[in-house]
């Protein structure tokens, strides 16, 4: 039975392309010279790469009083850093594994894209709370190792549960990356053109032949890995809104945390995966592969988790209220929306609100400008987000004695801008290393809908 190839009123693949062409135009990506924009970005990413490392540098070898973190306000840019990257990272698992259990078929074009920004995301997370333990060469006091001199992690303190939450959801989107791409890195192998190339390739691919026992045992991997990964869209974000939740500080002490940060992580991920789709997509000229059904779908996943995100907001408000709590209404009713750094409050509440319901209207899901725009401005707010957790939660405590107003540092905005830098850095060298569509996944696609997928 032929698949169909419409999800509603577009098609997922267009156009008359047969397998072996696709095969062509995706292959071709890792052989192409690079153009003027892309050396400028790469430069660009590069730059602000090196100023990442200048700052990591000068954190690790003066301590992070560089930093702005002082009391009452002792948690600051790195944490907020790290809950932001770490969110981001949330929809390439939701893509990846979940769709790919649901059997929604038009993850095909953009999967690769979301697995290598789950990746890169996490990397910059994780150099964040290594950094803010001030003496980053124990950072394996952590991990529950044996140790003579009985050295065990603190179980009741929050490091221990992220430190094992990056490394599962790391591993896991590793393995799953690595081993959708196997046949591709065949296909460049039996295509390369010089010796070093095939030699590079071969050894990537581990020695894949493509028969049928090779495709039913990859098969059964792939399922086994997107089963495990799907678990962790949920428990990861929550392991980190545990960090908070278990505080007593006035807006952290929230049993609706883990939820809320699960929607808010998938939705700032389908942001910065249209933030990088869209260019991608033009760049390239891939307009037939990711159509306007792709960009459509994503809006909507981010117009339903911006409306979580929106109850989430409003439960909030309602629990301070209700909760007769002096601290607990002085936090959102005064302290947030009034308080030092209320601009970052309601540029939260202006993006995170306010702009996903563009995407109610079909014309605004299906302009590009808006579309990516619109990417921009939720990323922004949901830095701010963790911004107005973080800081103005700390601002503003139990004691008027102990308030304090937070300013960054030069070196916390360097290390914003230059892990920013080292993420675009790492997704421009994957776009011109590996194929970032899946060939062969998109050859059964074009196999499964025949004739019915152009149009």
């Amino acid at each position: 039975m032929t698949a169909v190839a419409h999800l509603g009123s577009d098609p997922i693949l267009v156009g008359p392309p047969s397998s072996g062409d696709l095969q062509r135009r995706l292959l071709g990506t890792p052989t192409r010279r690079g153009g003027r924009g892309w050396r400028l970005a790469f430069g660009i990413s590069g730059a602000l790469t090196l100023l990442l490392v200048v700052c990591i540098v000068h954190t690790v070898s003066t301590g992070i009083g560089v930093w702005g973190n002082n009391i009452p306000v002792a948690w600051a840019f790195g944490i907020i850093n790290f809950v932001w990257w770490i969110g981001i990272g949330h929809a390439g698992t939701f893509i990846s594994a979940i769709l790919y259990l649901l059997e929604q078929r038009w993850r095909t074009s953009i999967n690769r894209f979301a697995e290598a920004m789950t990746l890169f995301a996490v990397l910059q997370a994780a150099m964040f709370p290594i950094l803010h333990l001030g003496r980053p060469w124990f950072a394996y006091w952590l991990l529950p190792y044996p140790s003579v001199m009985q050295l065990w992690p603190q179980v009741r303190s929050a490091l221990p549960w992220d430190a094992a939450a990056i490394t599962t959801y790391f591993t896991i989107s590793l393995l799953f990356w690595f081993l959708g791409l196997l046949p591709d890195l065949a296909a460049l192998r039996d295509h390369a053109h010089t010796r070093r190339r095939r030699i590079i390739y071969g050894l990537l691919a581990l020695g894949w032949r493509g028969d049928a026992a090779t495709w039913r045992h990859y098969r059964a991997a792939y399922l086994l890995l997107a089963g495990l990964a799907t678990p962790l869209v949920l428990s990861v974000h929550s392991i980190v809104s545990s960090d908070f939740a278990i505080g007593l500080v006035p807006g952290w002490h929230s049993t609706i945390f883990p939820p809320f940060f699960v929607a808010g992580a998938i939705f700032s991920g389908f942001a910065m995966v249209l933030t990088l789709i869209i260019p991608t997509r033009a760049i390239f000229g891939l307009r037939d592969v990711i159509t306007p059904r792709h960009l459509d779908n994503c809006a909507k996943l981010i117009l339903v988790t911006g409306s979580l995100v929106t109850y989430g907001y409003l439960i909030e408000y309602f629990i301070a209220w209700y909760s007769a709590d002096e601290f607990e209404r002085f936090q959102f009713f005064e302290g947030r929306p009034a308080g030092p750094g209320a601009v970052v409050f309601w540029t939260m509440i202006v993006c995170n609100v306010l702009v996903p319901q563009l995407f109610w209207w079909r014309r605004m899901r299906r302009s590009v400008a808006v579309l990516f725009v619109a990417s921009l401005l939720i990323n922004v707010g949901m830095w701010s987000e963790r911004f107005v957790i973080v800081v103005q939660s700390l601002q503003r405590e139990f004691l008027v004695s102990g308030w304090d107003s937070y300013a960054p540092t030069w070196v916390d905005l360097g290390l914003l801008a230059g892990t920013i830098g080292f993420f675009a850095f790492l997704f421009l060298g994957f776009l011109r290393l590996v194929p970032f569509v899946s060939v062969a996944e998109m050859k059964e696609l074009r196999a499964e809908l025949g004739p019915e997928g152009e149009r």
